[in-house]
């Protein structure tokens, strides 16, 4: 493994095993209130129609099927939570490749090494995509574990399907934050610009539905490519997730260039 990726690993390893700790434990607790709900379907499912209006049950994930399996992760762990959750690992740990050592000033030290910029930004991407499959790895562990343990019924490749998309929507926002902190050499602009694209993406995402005048901007949110293939009821939507994995290349080699072209404040 290449020596600056063993060295972003071991400076992401802190936040890497927090975020995966802390994800996990929001899936594992959030599980094992599926036999309760599968237990009184009529109950639940009457609560979850009559306490939300239908667009807010629409951005929940529909809630019509959530004393089912299959309905229960979607609603509670894939459509809202843990997406964000697993997209504010991504830009927490996206920021600190570029722009916190930027600010810091210890990226001088990095750029001094015998190794082009190009190749210095390249096996940070390296790292931070290492470091979002082990915290992918992780919580997807968690899933099949204590799916398994409340019998969700819900097959292994339709949760690992699922929890791919996951991964590639984080990596998106990452890769993101990433080629704004090359750009920009501030945490705080990649944090926001990552921060408001995955609100409004989500927003208009789900909104579109009933909202005539958003539908032509769904195009531009990660969310319709990592949502609409449905793959727990559908299974691997390949097309979307390609665009989701192009995306990210484009915007990595976007921020190379950026990142080699621009005065490297230190």
């Amino acid at each position: 493994m290449p020596t600056l990726v063993r060295k972003t690993l071991r400076e992401y390893r802190r936040a890497m095993i927090g975020w995966a700790v802390g994800i996990g434990v929001f899936i594992g607790m959030y599980l094992s209130f599926y036999p309760q709900m599968h237990a009184n379907p009529d109950l639940y499912g009457q609560l979850a129609m009559s306490k939300y209006p239908e667009n807010i049950r629409w951005m929940l994930g529909g809630l019509e099927s959530i004393s089912t399996g299959a309905g229960f992760l979607q609603a509670v762990i894939y459509q809202l939570f843990v997406p964000m959750l697993f997209i504010g690992c991504a830009v927490v740990l996206g920021n600190r490749a570029v722009a916190a050592p930027e600010e810091s000033g210890t990226l001088e030290l990095a750029v001094t090494l015998p190794v082009t910029r190009q190749r210095l930004l390249l096996e940070r991407f390296a790292a931070l995509a290492l470091a979002l499959l082990a915290v992918y790895a992780v919580t997807l562990a968690v899933v099949a574990g204590a799916g398994a343990a409340v019998d969700l019924g819900v097959g292994f490749d339709r949760i690992i399907t699922a929890h791919t998309g996951l991964l590639l929507l984080g990596l998106f926002f990452g890769v993101l934050t990433v080629a704004v902190g090359a750009a920009t050499g501030r945490k705080a602009i990649g944090l926001a610009v990552a921060g408001v694209y995955a609100v409004a993406g989500f927003v208009v995402n789900a909104l579109s539905r009933d909202v005539e005048g958003l539908r032509w901007l769904t195009w531009a949110s990660p969310f319709r490519y990592y949502a609409a293939g449905n793959p727990l009821a559908h299974g691997f939507p390949l097309g979307d997730y390609l665009l989701l994995l192009g995306a990210s290349v484009v915007l990595a080699l976007t921020a190379v260039l950026a990142f080699d072209r621009r005065d490297v404040g230190v």
